[in-house]
């Protein structure tokens, strides 16, 4: 359906406080550019509020209208959740103030924020935020699918440090979600947030951190995948430490011939902990060791080079129970050397496996958040990545190939897994239609149904993972 310029204008002239771009207006192209290439759409018009009531008023003309909506906020979905073909898209990048309460220990975001300001403005004051690994990610895609991060090993996950929200719903009001305050929406909001209104600001408990953290990467020769997967194993399950975690990454760096087995290691203490929480990983004699001290605001950005923005992606979350069989690794490392070498232009692509400790998140029931996926599973990404775009169908149909296995090991593997049922997929690694959970939200969705009945029965808010009412 086209929009017409009537319609356009009657917006225009409404608004008070947004920066507004249709494809007439110079720096249109900029305003349609996403993290992928794959998730970005041709808009008919963009607006980038910077006042709550412009998008009010946005959000009321989309369905006067019948016109298709998006929310874009960092812009990292893969699959276009954040665009809108020939519709609008409300940018929330322009409210993006962080306020810092050094008494109550809170920082206060606004809806376009990304962790990048929030981890600077917290640091400060000497405070941190439990955000995600990636400083150039949207505060508010990951904090309303969950959000895991470094922290999370110590507080949780971001929504267990959710404090509150203000929503404009689909009707137009705004209100204030918590545990006081549309106390359901609150549930709603921490675990499948997307889908009932457009969040302009979220309250985070923040926590001391004023000294330096031990983090760096730690990359090892292929032939060492299993010797640091075994090594990676016995830390989270016979010493886990909640101030430590990992992430194995299975990427080329650059000049290397061949993917390697990269650790990123963190450690929330000084440079003798963390050698000595590390230590079996340092004596297996790593060809490139980058890890240093440095301050919690710097440590989210060190996955940064390989995560630029640019180029065509795919991401498909994957899943496993601790321990990770090696050999399993060791395969899935060949697999993805041969699949990359077999196509030079996948040579930025990667496989991220996280190793957290899970007994903080734990501890809150499930049925305490909307958030499914709680329990003792590790999550991983496969991230392809490419610019070829006749090669899409085929790189997807790899991933979701690779992706297939890894929920058949799950099955098959003989390990209890603590307080999770049947939803091991993360929500903020699946892409809207991945088969290997076909229910998202699990046991929590008959809830979730009958607040989507109350708080967006139209169901305006339909691109992530949509709860379907019918």
């Amino acid at each position: 359906m086209s929009i017409s310029e009537a319609a356009i204008s009657t917006l225009r002239e409404t608004l008070v406080s947004s920066v507004i771009f249709t494809p007439h207006d110079e720096g249109y192209a900029d305003a349609l550019r996403r993290w992928s290439d794959t998730g970005a759409k041709p808009a008919a018009i963009v607006i980038q509020p910077t006042e709550v009531k412009d998008v009010v008023t946005a959000l009321g003309w989309a369905q006067d209208h019948h016109i298709d909506l998006a929310i874009k906020c960092g812009g990292h979905s893969v699959s276009g959740t954040s665009s809108s073909n020939g519709g609008l898209v409300i940018d929330l990048s322009r409210m993006k103030n962080v306020t810092v309460d050094t008494i109550k220990k809170t920082v206060t975001v606004g809806g376009g924020a990304t962790w990048k300001d929030v981890d600077e403005a917290a640091a400060e004051h000497g405070l941190a935020a439990v955000g995600g690994t990636v400083n150039h990610t949207g505060v508010g895609g990951l904090t309303l699918g969950g959000g895991y991060g470094w922290l999370s090993g110590m507080y949780g996950l971001t929504i267990d440090n959710l404090l509150a929200a203000t929503v404009v719903l689909a009707n137009g009001e705004v209100v204030k979600a918590s545990a006081t305050e549309n106390a359901d929406l609150f549930w709603g909001l921490r675990g499948a947030g997307y889908n009932f209104g457009v969040v302009v600001e979220f309250t985070f408990q923040a926590y001391e951190q004023r000294n330096l953290v031990y983090a760096g990467i730690v990359a090892y020769t292929p032939d060492k995948v299993e010797s640091v997967i075994g090594i990676l194993n016995t830390l989270l399950l016979d010493n886990p430490d909640p101030r430590s975690g990992a992430m194995c990454i299975f990427a080329r760096p650059p000049g290397a011939p061949v993917p390697m087995v990269n650790v990123l290691v963190f450690y929330n203490g000084s440079k003798e902990e963390g050698d000595a929480r590390f230590t079996d990983l340092l004596d297996l004699n790593p060809v490139v060791n980058m890890i240093d001290m440095i301050p919690y605001s710097q440590l989210n950005s060190l996955q940064n080079p390989m995560a630029t923005y640019g180029g065509r992606k795919s991401f498909k979350g994957v899943f496993f129970n601790p321990p990770l069989e090696p050999i399993f690794a060791k395969t899935l490392l060949s697999d993805f050397t041969a699949k990359v070498q077999s196509d030079p232009d996948l040579g930025a692509s990667g496989i991220i496996l996280e190793f957290y400790d899970m007994t903080k998140t734990l501890e809150v029931p499930r049925s305490a958040t909307a958030f499914a996926s709680r329990g003792s599973t590790q999550n991983g990404i496969i991230t392809l990545r490419w610019t070829d775009e006749s090669k899409d169908l085929e790189h997807r149909a790899w991933a979701r190939e690779v992706q297939d296995r890894w929920k058949v090991n799950l099955d098959a593997a003989k390990v209890d897994v603590k307080g999770k049922a049947d939803v091991p997929q993360y929500i903020n690694y699946a892409e809207p239609g991945d088969s290997v959970v076909s229910n998202i939200y699990g046991e929590n969705l008959e809830r979730l149904k009958q607040l989507k009945a109350k708080y967006d029965p139209t169901n305006v808010f339909c691109k992530m993972h949509p709860i379907r009412l019918g």
